[in-house]
């Protein structure tokens, strides 16, 4: 017996969630390696304290997180003609959540960094890497889930921090 079931208008609910979920990882991965841009330029900059680090983390997890709503809606209205119904605003608010989630791990380490326990640079230096350290584990995990040996996993796994490293490495470049 086939488990998936249709809405009403036809479409498949399974394959709805699957692109969802795509859609919401693609974000993380795309926030994520703003996010490496964002705290390595801090931490070389050295002109900001914690409060300041907060601000611009905040703000680019929060521009990068209304900059995709809006482009959504007017993607959206173009393809469609009209503005999305509540349905597809929730789903586009949803989607777009792990540009905010981006924030934490660098905020978390900023705040350690307010209460003395650590240096700002090496928080915000400890927040990329940690990033960094992210992509690969979802390089490794997407290998694996397509299918791929533990090899070809790593290799995967290899290229989507390197895409991290790269980032850091023109940060490096460019003096900042």
């Amino acid at each position: 017996m086939d488990e998936r079931h249709e809405d009403p208008d036809g479409e498949d609910q399974e394959g709805q969630r699957v692109e969802v979920a795509t859609e919401r990882l693609k974000e993380r991965i795309y926030a994520t390696i703003t996010m490496v841009a964002v705290t390595v330029g801090l931490a070389l900059g050295g002109h900001v304290g914690p409060s300041g680090a907060s601000l611009s983390v905040i703000g680019t997890a929060a521009g990068l997180w209304l900059a995709t709503l809006v482009a959504d809606g007017q993607a959206y209205k173009t393809v469609h003609r009209r503005l999305p119904l509540r349905n597809g605003v929730k789903r586009s608010l949803y989607v777009s959540s792990p540009l905010l989630l981006s924030a934490v791990g660098p905020l978390l380490l900023i705040g350690v960094s307010a209460l003395g326990l650590m240096e700002l640079r090496t928080a915000l230096l400890t927040a990329a890497v940690l990033d960094v350290l992210s992509l690969f584990v979802w390089g490794y995990v997407g290998g694996r889930r397509m299918g791929g040996s533990p090899g070809v996993a790593l290799v995967a796994a290899l290229l989507d921090a390197l895409i991290g490293f790269a980032v850091v490495a023109v940060k490096l470049l460019a003096g900042h």
